[in-house]
């Protein structure tokens, strides 16, 4: 165990009870003399090296952490390590007096033994099982939620979207008595029409979250989404794995986002023979729902359920760090990264501690490098940099979503976001991926920065997958703020394209969410992973330094939200 652990575990106590940390920096604690501890301290650089990142890499997806899991042991050690580097650098506690911002959950776990029934016009029934057939929860925190024939109704896509002049609810202003039954993605997938939409390309409302809080703005007793493994970009194992088991959610209380007593997914072979029961063709509906003037189709059914949970509250923290600025410290940009993991899972055979190497150590590991490279510019930032390292990504982005509606920093004095999220150790790359490419003007900046490292932009090689909504950049996006989530490059300096497809597929199919996900000095290159933190860096240097504020590109979705931020008055 490093010198470096050591002395995050010995912050441990003083961010438990939310005092003040010392006055000297972390560095500068005398050596912990312990057995456990023999080796020398790792000496960091002021500026991005491989060294200091693959230091902090290696302590933070050790086995001593046991997986990162929000709730445990490892989440203590995590925070600790976090606020100690942070302190240490020189950077301010983010949060008040505080390294860290706690962040309330809500655990619940349905029982696996629920079946929801559908009632045909004709009075036959049908009985859906949980897992093969349907997946079904609620995020109200309720342990015990009833539904009883509330009617069927298609909605398409279960989509809202005024600029785009399109709605899949019609006229009906309200949704009481039904349950909106929905197609995943957007109405641009399905067709050839590239204008419709973004085409191909998943917008914001293709995201099933999206779909399930419209349907709670509209009233509905509940929604389903049918699943296709084309439209949703993963199969129902993806679907039936990620709903089974503990969900975590925040408090209703301490969230903006209207919510439905259930939600769910149904197969979409279940899906067809709900419609050939009502005399329609899926087929034929995911043609009509993705023509301009569609309209909602009642299924001629009815639904009933009674879905019982397991409900707990628990706790998980945010860790904030703050570089104020020269000039305009009441001005920010703000870097990010996701701390947590999925833990150790007890009772698996072999290796199971899921390190989370690269996903998302390498995240976190990039914002302490360009802290780093903050704290010893000269001159220094003129407007403040602030660096947060949040909770429960992995459970559907809510660490960030809790500091977006309970914010350190008011949004509209955020000029613009960045995200680290698994960052690549394939080596060099002659191109540079932009996750949502053609989104906000903090490219306008990025772009040239590339051309400099003689490195082009563009867009991720699956548009249609939606990547842009699954990370927590997302909810910062969604609250207005331009958001920049890069990673690195498909044509690899060493090997071209298809040595980069290989080294994401590898991980893909070997690494990702897997005790394989380990730091390996043997095998990463991170002179790739420098000149890509060098290339964030300059993005948030420029930002800090020349006063501008970038908005969104025109018919984003989120450009109404900044435009009206920007229009209150400041800190509102």
């Amino acid at each position: 165990m490093s010198r470096t652990l050591l002395l995050g575990l010995a912050a441990l106590t003083a961010l438990s009870a939310c005092k003040k940390p010392d006055p000297a920096p972390a560095a500068s604690t005398p050596p912990v003399q312990t057995a456990a501890a023999p080796d020398a301290p790792h000496a960091f650089s002021p500026q991005i090296t491989a060294a200091d990142f693959a230091e902090r890499v290696k302590t933070l997806s050790s086995d001593a952490f046991q997986g990162r899991a929000p709730g445990s042991p490892g989440e203590d050690m995590t925070v600790a390590y976090i606020a100690a580097q942070m302190q240490r650098i020189g950077l301010k506690p983010g949060n008040g007096d505080s390294w860290s911002q706690d962040v309330p959950m809500v655990e619940t776990t349905a029982d696996p033994s629920t079946t929801l029934t559908v009632t045909q016009a004709d009075g036959s029934t049908q009985t859906l099982s949980f897992g093969d057939q349907m997946v079904i929860g609620t995020r109200s925190g309720k342990p015990q939620v009833s539904i009883r024939d509330s009617e069927l109704v298609f909605v398409g896509y279960g989509v809202d979207a005024p600029e785009q002049k399109w709605n899949d609810y019609g006229s009906a202003k309200r949704w009481e008595g039904k349950t909106v039954v929905m197609l995943v993605n957007d109405p641009g997938f399905h067709t050839d029409d590239a204008a419709l939409f973004d085409g191909k390309k998943m917008t914001y409302y293709g995201r099933w979250t999206y779909k399930f809080e419209e349907a709670a703005r509209k009233g509905a007793d509940a929604a389903i989404i049918i699943h296709d493994p084309l439209g949703a970009s993963y199969g129902w194992d993806v679907v039936k794995n990620s709903w089974a088991g503990a969900q975590y959610d925040l408090p209703a209380r301490d969230d903006p986002e209207p919510r439905l007593p259930a939600q769910g997914w149904i197969t979409q072979d279940v899906a067809r023979a709900l419609f050939a029961k009502a005399g329609l063709d899926l087929d034929q509906a995911y043609k009509d729902a993705s023509r301009r003037g569609f309209k909602p189709v009642p299924l001629k059914a009815r639904l009933s359920l009674d879905l019982n949970s397991t409900i707990a509250e628990k706790q998980s923290r945010n860790v904030i760090g703050v570089l104020p600025g020269s000039e305009q410290p009441d001005q920010a940009v703000l870097y990010m990264a996701h701390w947590d993991h999925l833990g150790k899972h007890e009772g698996e055979d072999g290796d199971n501690i899921y390190n989370g190497a690269v996903d998302n150590a390498t995240g976190v590991a990039g914002i302490l490098e360009v802290a780093e490279a903050f704290a010893h510019q000269d001159p220094k930032p003129k407007r403040s940099v602030v660096f947060l390292a949040v909770t429960l990504e992995e459970s559907g982005l809510l660490g960030s979503k809790y500091y977006v509606a309970h914010p350190t920093f008011p949004l509209d004095r955020i000029a613009g976001v960045i995200n680290l999220d698994a960052m690549s150790v394939a080596g060099k790359a002659r191109d540079v991926t932009v996750t949502g490419y053609g989104a906000s003007q903090l490219e306008d900046i990025l772009k040239p920065l590339a051309e400099m490292q003689g490195r082009t932009l563009h867009a991720e090689s699956s548009p249609q997958s939606g990547f842009y909504f699954r990370s927590d950049h997302f909810n910062f996006a969604k609250a207005g703020v331009p958001a920049l989530y890069t990673d690195g490059g498909d044509d690899l300096v060493e090997g071209g394209k298809a040595a980069g497809e290989a080294y994401a597929k590898d991980y893909g199919e070997h690494r990702y969410h897997s005790p394989a996900d380990e730091y390996d000095p043997a095998s990463w290159k991170l002179d790739g992973t420098v000149q890509d933190l060098e290339l964030v860096y300059g993005v948030g240097k420029s930002l800090a330094s020349d006063g501008q504020w970038p908005n969104w590109y025109e018919g984003n979705p989120f450009k109404a939200a900044r435009d009206r931020m920007m229009k209150a008055p400041a800190g509102k």
